[in-house]
This record gives C-alpha cells, sequence and structure tokens, in this order.
C-alpha cells in the first residue's frame, strides 16, 4: 500500500472517530439537560399539587381542591396529575397519559386525603417532543460526522499528494542518476528539512560508489594488463618450439620459461583470491603474545640474499609483543622489506622501526632513494599501483605487495600509512590489539 492511501485513510480514520467522539458528547450533553428539564418540570407541577392540597386541607375540600386544580392544569396540556387517597382517586386532570413518550412519577403528598389517610400523587409529563428532537439531533450528527469525515478525508489526501510530490521529484532524480551521468548529484537546497539527510546519504553513496566504479574498472584493465604479457610470452614461446623440430635440452629450456610464466600467473590469481578473501571480512587468527622484532628478523634472514645482492643492510630498533597471525605478519614485513629493497639506493640502510602502546604495534620501514610524489602516497596501496612507471613491466612485481599488506593490516584491526620527504621513504602498517573475539575469528589462508 502507497504512503498517501495509508495516510489517507489513518485521516479518515482519525476525522471519523474525532467527529464521533464530539457527536457523541453533544448528544449526551443535550439528552442530560433534556432530562434536568424534565426533573425541573415534575418538581414544579408537584410543588403546585402539594401547595393546593395544603391550602384545601384541615378538613381535606375535594371540590375547591380539584377546582384549583382544572384552573392550574388547564394550561399545561403536556401534564397528567390524579390524586388518591386509601386506593380511590378523588382527582384527575383532563388530561390522560395515553401510548408510549409520557414519563410518570409517583410520590406521597405532606396533607391528610379522605379520612385521614395520606394522599399519592401520580404526575405524568409528554416527552415525546423531547424525544422527537433527541432523534432529529442524532440524525444530524450522524450526518454531520460522516460529511466532515469525508471532507477531511478527501482534503487530506490531496493534502499527502502534495507533501509528497519532493518524494516523487527525488525518486525521478535517483532514477535519472547513473553510470551515463557521472558526476551527477541531487541538489538538496529544494526540498523539506526532513528529506535533505537522505539526499546527503544518497550523494554520499553515489560518491562511494562512482569511486569503486572507477576502481573496478581500473582493476579490470591492470588484471588484463598483468594477465596479457605472461600469457602472450607463453602463446609466442610455444608458436616459435612448434615451429621447427627441437632438441630435448630447447625443449627443457622451453618448458622452464613456460612454467616461469605459469608460476607467475598462479602469484597473481592467489593473491587476488587472498584480497577477496580479505575484502569479504575475514580476520586474522591470533596466535599467543609473540614477539614483532622475532618476526621481522626472521624476515630479514630470509631476505639476506637479495639485501647482498643489492648491497643494502637491515637494522631493527623497537620491540612490540602481541597475539598476531605470524604468518600473516611475515607475509606483510616480507613485503614491505621488498619493496624497500627495490627502491633503495645500493649501500644504504633499511630501518625497521617498531614501536607499541595501548591500542597495538606500528611498524614503519624506510629506505633511502627516490622521493615518492605526494599526490601518488594515497594510492601506494592500491591493487596494481605503481609509483615508478618505469619498472610497470617487472616480471617480479606485479604491483599487489602493498594491496596485501592493507589487507593484512585491516586483518589485524589496523591499517596502513605512507610518507615521503628528503629523500628517505617510510611505508608501514599498524597492528591492534587483539580482544577475545578476535583470537577466535577466522582468516583467509595467507597463501605462501
Amino acid at each position: 500500500m502507497s504512503i498517501q492511501a495509508t495516510l489517507s485513510r489513518w485521516f479518515a480514520l482519525q476525522a471519523l472517530l474525532g467527529l464521533s467522539l464530539v457527536c457523541a458528547a453533544v448528544y449526551g450533553a443535550t439528552r442530560l439537560s433534556f432530562e434536568i428539564k424534565q426533573n425541573a418540570e415534575f418538581d414544579r407541577h408537584a410543588d403546585i399539587v402539594r401547595h393546593v392540597a395544603s391550602e384545601t386541607s384541615q378538613p381535606l375540600n375535594v371540590e375547591a381542591l380539584s377546582h384549583k386544580l382544572d384552573d392550574y392544569f388547564q394550561s399545561h396540556s403536556d401534564a397528567a396529575v390524579s390524586l388518591w387517597s386509601g386506593g380511590r382517586e378523588i382527582y384527575v386532570s383532563g388530561v390522560r397519559p395515553r401510548g408510549e413518550g409520557w414519563m410518570t412519577r409517583a410520590s406521597t403528598l405532606d396533607s391528610p386525603g379522605v379520612d385521614g389517610r395520606p394522599l399519592e400523587l401520580r404526575l405524568s409529563l409528554d416527552t415525546r417532543g423531547d424525544a422527537v428532537l433527541l432523534r432529529r439531533l442524532a440524525w444530524t450528527l450522524v450526518g454531520a460526522a460522516a460529511l466532515g469525515t469525508l471532507l477531511i478525508a478527501t482534503t487530506g489526501s490531496l493534502l499527502v499528494r502534495r507533501g509528497l510530490r519532493p518524494l516523487k521529484r527525488l525518486a525521478a532524480e535517483t532514477a535519472a542518476s547513473g553510470p551515463d551521468r557521472p558526476g551527477h548529484r541531487i541538489e538538496s537546497a529544494g526540498y523539506a528539512e526532513e528529506v535533505q539527510p537522505w539526499i546527503a546519504q544518497f550523494n554520499d553513496l553515489l560518491d562511494r560508489v562512482e569511486g569503486a566504479y572507477r576502481q573496478l574498472e581500473g582493476f579490470n584493465a591492470d588484471v588484463a594488463h598483468e594477465l596479457r604479457t605472461p600469457l602472450s610470452n607463453m602463446i609466442a614461446q610455444t608458436e616459435v618450439e612448434l615451429g621447427r623440430e627441437r632438441s630435448s635440452a630447447e625443449l627443457r629450456f622451453a618448458l622452464e620459461s613456460q612454467l616461469e610464466e605459469a608460476t607467475r600467473l598462479s602469484t597473481i590469481v592467489a593473491d587476488m583470491l587472498f584480497l577477496s578473501r580479505a575484502d569479504r571480512g575475514s580476520r586474522a587468527r591470533r596466535s599467543a603474545v609473540e614477539s614483532l622484532a622475532a618476526q621481522v628478523s626472521a624476515v630479514a634472514d630470509f631476505q639476506e640474499a637479495a639485501l647482498e645482492e643489492a648491497r643494502l643492510t637491515l637494522a631493527i630498533e623497537g620491540e612490540a609483543r602481541l597475539r598476531m597471525d605470524i604468518g600473516l605478519v611475515r607475509r606483510a614485513v616480507s613485503n614491505l622489506v621488498s619493496n624497500a629493497i627495490r627502491y633503495a639506493d645500493a649501500g644504504s640502510t633499511l630501518q625497521v622501526r617498531i614501536s607499541s602502546d595501548a591500542a597495538g604495534a606500528r611498524l614503519a620501514v624506510s629506505n633511502i632513494g627516490r622521493p615518492i610524489e605526494t599526490n601518488a602516497l594515497p594510492r601506494l596501496f592500491e591493487r596494481f599501483y605503481r609509483a615508478d612507471p618505469s619498472r610497470a613491466g617487472s616480471a617480479s612485481h606485479h604491483g599487489l605487495g602493498l594491496a596485501i599488506v592493507a589487507a593484512i593490516a585491516r586483518m589485524h584491526g589496523g591499517s596502513t600509512f605512507a610518507e615521503s620527504a628528503n629523500g628517505v621513504t617510510t611505508i608501514g602498517l599498524t597492528l591492534a590489539e587483539a580482544d577475545e573475539a578476535a583470537t577466535k575469528g577466522q582468516h583467509a589462508d595467507p597463501a605462501h
């Protein structure tokens, strides 16, 4: 059911209930007024009869009593009176109650009747006129309630329709937003104050969606580019090798080259699967409290050959102990160290600084080399992004290392950072201190 129909029905129901209560109150007050008036009439007529009876008593003069009562009740045709004494009717007025619509009351008078017995008064009033008026009033009030309900429901429906026009216009503007109109946003100036937060949220959502769409387009292009190179190499080399007869040694060399390219493809696919699982909210499985410096030292031992080849040394400063996923942390540190080796000046020292506080640990890897432009720093952790385009074709570097570092940091409840100034580039991550829920969480396969 539409909002307009729902609100219109509630307006009609509210109007019907409200008007019914008002009409019922008016009818009840009128009926009470009539009852008060009838009681006053009874009391007034009864007082007259008592007064006349007291004047004609001692002893009771029935003839004088009848004469005086006839004089009074001849001008009150809506009243019927009879007096009884000892079970005998001693007086009756000229009007007798007939049919429905008469109200009768009986009472005993203080004046003595025949043979000293008390007089009994039976007084009847004609209330048919009041009943007719009450019936007319009731039908009038019912009609007024029905007409008022119809009027309020009609005007309420029109008001609701008018009030919902901005929502219809908003729906039209929302429908106009899409990939074919990038940058289109809804102006909130022409809308009510209550609608403006929704418009602001929708515009923010459009910003996020367009950003994700642009990132997805770039990501798809990067994936195609990264996979195209090894596939092209494999296809070209296979065509060359099949072009003529080859010796066993030549075929073995060709297969080793194909294996190298297949391994590169497998590495890219495995890294993409890992990032996909991390994006779905996987959390790191924490072990017992471990030394972060010890993990860096283990990575340094593993990277010793690469450090020697690049004529670099690695220094570790500081310590932090916390619960962590050792495999994931070592992978993140290895990626950071490999990235620093790749861009460090020969003969320099890589500095790994570790610090900790109540929130967790901070690990930063610094290298001396060509600085990174400021506008490129926020994009370092994007997939397939390379701050140095000249190295885009490197077979050993496919642009996912720092993206994996960012994913591992998120899986530990932390974040990443990067800065470059005065020839020193520092890239690192933070690891949040684990709670009970984090220690029991699941994580994606590190895929070493």
